[in-house]
């Protein structure tokens, strides 16, 4: 069995206290120079990676985007999917992890 990465020991406990960061608070704003660098072209589908608890992805999926966030932290993702369908939208969250 390998030793877990610090990183990864990092963010399992994390998922449910991110949004409350500093950091996270630009989001509005964040989604509005996303959608004007893609010249708000809906018909484009956007890969949120490292998406965590999916800040970005919601807000774009409430925009009217198609979605796809990824992420190694399981609680994270777990809690962008709580988040997603508490807001009844459809965003394909998928955990991916790629050790090297």
């Amino acid at each position: 069995m390998s030793k877990k990465q610090w990183y990864v020991s990092l963010f399992e406990n994390y998922g449910q206290k991110y949004d409350n960061e500093n950091f996270t608070q630009g989001t509005i704003g964040e989604c509005d120079f996303i959608e004007d660098e893609l010249s708000h072209n809906k018909s484009l589908k956007i890969l949120d990676v490292g998406c965590g608890t999916g800040r970005h992805a919601i807000e774009l999926t409430k925009r009217g985007y198609a979605v796809t966030g990824i992420d190694f932290s399981e609680s994270q993702l777990n809690r962008a999917m709580e988040k997603a369908e508490n807001q009844h939208l459809k965003i394909d969250f998928q955990q991916q992890y790629n050790r090297v």
